[in-house]
């Protein structure tokens, strides 16, 4: 599978980025093939201009014209070829980092990630990636999440972009809290990752 692979945290020594090259490294060595973007190291801009505003009807062509950031339309391109994604960001206020959110806006558009025909506002997935791992780093206890706050991340990330962008296999992992967690924990939590990309993606030859 190609799999396309984001990472968004401000800093290269962050336990996301521990994740995300854990989580790399296990799928290279299954057979996967991967694009990888660090939003951050890419200095990726999250802001839509108006000149490549999007429209309803657009077709991937167009879609990839309206891209005049030749760094948005590379995303625009892996994303839109890839079998897979791997996302790691860390939970901040229930939400992707601004970085993260932003590349949705940019790079999850009409033509490219899905399309919408008519007015009920239910669109038509358009990716060919039919799985998603979406890894997550929180300070915020599971039963406070559940009881409290709602597990705003599994709405978005669950409800809100990938079914309705065509990814029919969703899975969403949690490690917490990081903050005071020990070595011997993360380095628990990084053997973990190499069996939760193996259940959601397999290897090369299944």
């Amino acid at each position: 599978m190609h799999i396309f692979s984001i990472v968004a945290h401000p800093r290269s020594n962050s336990f996301c980025h521990a994740i995300s090259a854990t989580a790399r490294a296990s799928l290279l060595t299954a057979g996967h093939t991967i694009e990888h973007h660090d939003l951050y190291a890419e200095r990726f801009d999250p802001c839509l201009s108006e000149d490549e505003a999007y429209t309803v009807g657009d077709t991937l062509e167009q879609a990839l014209a309206r891209a005049v950031d030749p760094v948005l339309r590379a995303h625009r391109e892996g994303v839109a070829k890839a079998g897979g994604l791997l996302v790691v960001h860390p939970n901040w206020w229930g939400k992707p980092p601004a970085i993260l959110a932003g590349w949705m806006d940019r790079v999850l558009v009409p033509g490219v990630a899905y399309r919408l025909e008519t007015a009920d506002g239910m669109p038509e997935g358009l990716l060919a990636m039919r799985t998603a791992l979406v890894i997550n780093t929180s300070d915020t206890e599971p039963e406070r999440e559940r009881r409290d706050l709602g597990d705003p991340l599994e709405l978005i990330w669950g409800r809100c972009v990938l079914p309705y962008c065509g990814v029919e296999s969703f899975k969403r992992v949690i490690f917490r809290p990081v903050v005071g967690s020990s070595r011997d924990t993360r380095e628990s939590w990084l053997r973990d990752v190499d069996g939760h990309c193996a259940s959601r993606f397999g290897s090369a030859g299944d």
